[in-house]
């Protein structure tokens, strides 16, 4: 899944008969690209992140969120989005962020929180580049095996 899909690029960059890229434009994006992503020949919808993404009945092994933070950061929590992607990413799934450092920095945070194992990394162009990119993965966990003391 692309978070913030823009032309549909993350799709078109990995596409593969053996997988497919749910692109989704957010409703708040300046410019409406939805139009674009069709014509390349990919599946999209517009949303709004603030609020519940329908997913019944599947989950999700890889979502790239780029700038999703910033476009965002006026209108809902990240605490919010976060957990929605939690909701939609299947254990050992992969989540790619990019954004400004400053905000990856409080994503990166939450995300540690959230039990996810994260990776903080400088941009393709080099360090003095104020945009980062951080690797997350949602870990499988359960409950551990605990007796009640009675």
């Amino acid at each position: 899944m692309d978070m913030n899909a823009g032309f549909g690029g993350f799709a078109a960059a990995i596409e593969s008969p053996k997988s497919w890229v749910m692109n989704v434009v957010p409703t708040i994006a300046k410019i409406a690209t939805l139009g674009a992503v069709y014509e390349r020949g990919l599946i999209g919808i517009y949303h709004d992140w603030c609020e519940a993404f329908s997913t019944y009945p599947r989950t999700y092994d890889l979502i790239h969120a780029s700038g999703l933070f910033t476009l965002y950061s006026n209108k809902c929590s990240m605490e919010d989005i976060l957990l929605e992607m939690d909701r939609i990413l299947r254990p050992e799934g992969a989540v790619i962020m990019r954004d400004d450092v400053d905000v990856l920095t409080k994503v990166n945070k939450l995300a540690r929180g959230m039990r996810w194992n994260t990776k903080l990394v400088d941009h393709e162009d080099g360090p003095l580049v104020r945009e980062k990119v951080l690797y997350a993965v949602k870990q499988y966990w359960v409950g551990g095996n605990q007796t009640a003391a009675s």
